[in-house]
């Protein structure tokens, strides 16, 4: 039986059972519903049925004060995914693998903030104030003004809070803090939620910008309750590939900006440097383009990013074929050689497929198709692309090639980066020889052929 004021949380999705079972009724989680017994802090009152309220005080939609300027860190490319700038007052979440780079962004961030004025603190659970020191240090940032404190107590955090004005501060990580107001251990569901809950309300309410660091799990979701990510502001994730000096940061979710926006970096011996010109970082320069590459002009939140497509088709060693994915959605692979298969009279339902997009990137938006598709026909007919060519478009499920947005800041930036011609959507626009087409079989006759008018 149950001890009183004890509930079993799921570990995985956070749903609150009366009694344990072997598997979660909300998300059908094996042995993850743990008890947890939740009390009053001390000195909160039980609420009585006579407890009076305030009521509420509705207010219009007009105002007389204007909006806080944003902080404006000077990391441009932190700025860039944040809106302009972290808002007062506004409290974000940052998620990304172990290692990835999460605390030497952050550094970065309060550090060059500290430098143009704003008051930063800088609280780790993780790492003892020696070695934030020792980090800053290397990165040459040993001068920067940024209270430093290694605590995990949520108690003893909001009330240093509360004694010293700050206009930004980061919580590295979320998952270490604890509150005595609960029983279970840091980094449980009800750690997570309560002690994000007290941070984000501190900082609505003295107007203090709030980063709060959070792990991800094995699938790449932020470790807690989704309760968290509601909470908050805006849901940032730092991604990166293991091999790869580059660093990616995408805004999930932003109240205050783009939803799409990316920021990029490159890992150094001294800690991230920003790249300005994201396109140029992820193209081969060097040499000739080999059969089953393409250019893929992308847009990725307000800029264009040049990428290389690479694909390899090979026969099959085994009785049934392999297809390997990365950087691309792997559903996505298998409707374009379907495509190509059907429409096209491409055979492949035997071969290996392998397709990859160089440096690390990882592309979602549905104008990759026709660069995939390119780069696999490339590949299968052992015919290579203009080394001056790039390539946009939507394929659908009947083979055609469909237009998609901002096809003119695509040419620009390609003609930019010194490339001449392009293969996309009839009526793409100007500023570059485009081969226009309707549909993805005319594509493929025209990289068989090497017919480009």
């Amino acid at each position: 039986m149950a001890r009183d004021g004890a509930v079993y949380v799921c570990q995985s999705c956070g749903a609150a059972q009366s009694k344990w079972a072997g598997q979660c009724p909300a998300c059908n989680a094996w042995n993850s519903l743990v008890e947890e017994v939740t009390s009053r802090p001390p000195g909160a009152l039980a609420p009585t049925k006579a407890s009076k309220t305030r009521g509420l005080a509705f207010e219009g939609l007009e105002s007389e004060n204007p909006e806080p300027p944003r902080i404006v860190t000077g990391v441009d490319e932190f700025d860039r995914v944040c809106g302009g700038g972290v808002v007062p007052g506004s409290a974000i979440l940052l998620g990304g693998d172990p290692g990835v780079g999460k605390s030497t962004l952050l550094l970065q961030v309060v550090a060059n903030a500290a430098l143009r004025g704003a008051r930063c603190a800088y609280i780790s659970g993780e790492e003892a104030v020696e070695q934030i020191r020792g980090r800053a240090g290397r990165m040459g940032l040993a001068q920067a003004p940024v209270k430093l404190a290694a605590e995990t107590a949520l108690r003893d955090i909001l009330d240093g809070l509360k004694r010293e004005p700050f206009d930004l501060v980061v919580i590295d990580s979320i998952q270490t803090m604890w509150s005595d107001a609960h029983e279970a251990g840091p980094g449980s569901v009800t750690q997570v939620r309560s002690c994000a809950a007290e941070l984000v309300r501190l900082a609505k309410k003295r107007g203090i910008a709030m980063i709060l660091v959070g792990h991800v799990t094995k699938d790449g979701q932020i470790a807690g309750p989704r309760v968290v990510e509601h909470m908050v502001d805006a849901v940032l994730a730092f991604e990166g590939e293991r091999g790869y000096p580059f660093r990616i940061l995408r805004g999930a979710k932003n109240r205050f900006g783009a939803t799409d926006e990316i920021g990029v970096f490159e890992m150094g011996d001294i800690g991230l440097s920003e790249v300005r010109n994201p396109s140029a970082l992820f193209l081969n320069e060097g040499g000739e383009r080999a059969a089953g590459a393409a250019v893929f002009a992308g847009i990725e939140g307000s800029r264009p990013v040049l990428v290389e497509f690479q694909a390899l088709v090979a026969p099959s060693a085994y009785g049934t074929p392999r297809r390997a994915v990365v950087g691309w959605d792997n559903g996505r692979l298998a409707m374009v050689l379907a495509v190509l298969e059907s429409r096209c009279g491409l055979g492949l339902g035997n071969r290996d497929v392998y397709l990859n997009v160089a440096g690390g990137l990882r592309i979602s938006e549905p104008a990759a198709d026709l660069a995939a598709a390119a780069a696999l026909a490339s590949s299968a007919l052992d015919e290579a692309l203009p080394q001056d060519c790039v390539v946009f478009g939507e394929v659908s499920l009947s083979g055609e090639v469909r237009p998609v947005g901002r096809m003119e800041s695509r040419l620009k930036e390609a003609a930019k980066l010194g490339f001449k011609r392009a293969l996309g959507p009839v009526g793409a626009g100007d500023g570059l020889a485009v081969t226009g087409v309707s549909r993805l079989a005319d594509a493929v006759r025209r990289i068989g052929e090497q017919s480009w008018s």
